[in-house]
């Protein structure tokens, strides 16, 4: 099964591939807001979809030299991973016009459009330091099960796991071998 998104409201919409050649042109109706768009089978010009260079990632272990956040696979998506960058790093769901940096896709509705912010810095010895923040989300960020107040500021390590709605998230240093 193939998933094409509406370039309108960013919908998904399935189909099975299997059934059609490659050069043939499809025409979609969006079952939300109606648009009508066309795509071609066979080999896309445009970028690859964000499960398949996350998959490429995790094939050649090409993580950022800062680390990356593994978002665990779960009833409303499949398994992603974000690298990081050096400053903030603002956590939250994929919508089409959404301006955070690191967005991941989910369908998870308890997940705020910019969720937490971890902010990957430097120790006074020149280590990586790795800081867990929620930006006053509606439903809290959570490590080792206790909620984060609002203002608080939390250092997370490698293999820690953090929680945002009901989407658990691993963190990976850059450090890590």
């Amino acid at each position: 099964m193939k998933r094409v998104r509406c370039p309108k409201c960013d919908e998904y919409i399935t189909f099975d591939e299997t059934k059609y050649e490659a050069g043939q042109s499809l025409v979609f109706q969006c079952p939300s807001c109606g648009k009508q768009f066309g795509i071609r089978m066979g080999v896309s010009k445009l970028q690859r979809t964000q499960k398949e260079l996350n998959k490429e990632s995790l094939d050649t272990s090409a993580s950022s030299e800062y680390g990356s956040l593994v978002v665990i696979e779960n009833v409303f998506h499949y398994k992603q991973v974000l690298p990081l960058r050096m400053g903030d790093n603002q956590i939250g769901r994929y919508q089409k016009g959404n301006p955070i940096n690191t967005p991941f896709e989910t369908n998870d509705p308890s997940v705020d459009l910019l969720h937490c912010i971890v902010n990957v810095g430097r120790d006074k010895r020149g280590q990586l330091r790795y800081t867990l923040r929620d930006t006053n989300s509606n439903t809290g960020t959570f490590v080792d099960n206790v909620e984060l107040r609002q203002g608080e500021h939390r250092i997370i390590d490698n293999g820690q796991l953090f929680t945002i709605g009901a989407t658990s998230i691993i963190l990976r240093t850059g450090e890590d071998e």
